[in-house]
């Protein structure tokens, strides 16, 4: 178990990474994540909330007004490329051979969220790893009216990014203690983003068993 945590506490060094980084690498990693369609397993949501905390302790030196509209300016670029990239690929995506990086599963997932939810999907999937990277592209895939999607693009951005990093700063300026235990933070941030993707496969498995064991006739 010590080995566990000792390997997770290096791969996941998040401190260690915005240090480093500082800002700049924030920012990439936020557009990466939602501009790039292989950029799907980058950290974003707890990489808010840790630029926060650590905007709030001053580990990391810039304000939380600057930090907090350059992450939405990010955010929204990366959106504005993932459309671009749909609209240019189209129905490309699902005909691509799987690879290490890339699962038509995702496309597909995206797809489905997408004709659930409608254009909020773009707002309510900036909080869902996966459907944060594939939601854009889909979009533009399906060409959606693009005024609409600079509104969804820009609420759902100002919303992801304001929760979770001003939740990070004033949690770190109450209570300066909590960066002690980025640990756990980090894996309980793991575990509520792919909460949502696992309660759905498993929605879809028991569905598919249903169909199987009551075919239509």
């Amino acid at each position: 178990m010590q080995e566990l945590w000792s390997s997770l506490s290096q791969m996941l060094d998040a401190e260690s990474l915005l240090k480093t980084g500082g800002i700049y690498l924030v920012l990439f990693i936020i557009f990466a994540e939602t501009g790039l369609f292989f950029g799907f397993f980058l950290p974003g949501d707890y990489l808010l909330f840790l630029a926060g905390l650590f905007c709030s302790s001053g580990n990391l030196d810039v304000g939380i007004t600057t930090l907090c509209l350059s992450m939405v300016g990010a955010g929204i670029a990366g959106n504005f490329v993932g459309y671009w990239f749909g609209r240019r690929a189209g129905p490309m995506l699902f005909k691509r051979e799987d690879s290490w990086f890339f699962k038509r599963k995702y496309v597909i997932m995206a797809e489905e969220f997408y004709h659930k939810y409608g254009g909020a999907a773009l707002v309510l999937g900036r909080f869902v790893p996966i459907i944060r990277t594939f939601a854009p592209i889909f979009a533009g895939v399906v060409r959606v009216d693009f005024r609409k999607f600079i509104l969804y693009n820009i609420v759902g951005c100002v919303l992801w990014v304001l929760s979770l990093t001003l939740s990070g700063f004033f949690l770190g300026r109450e209570f300066p203690q909590i960066i002690n235990y980025l640990e756990y933070i980090v894996v309980g941030f793991i575990i509520l983003a792919f909460l949502p993707i696992i309660i759905a496969l498993i929605k879809r498995q028991i569905k598919s068993n249903k169909t199987k064991k009551n075919p239509v006739k």
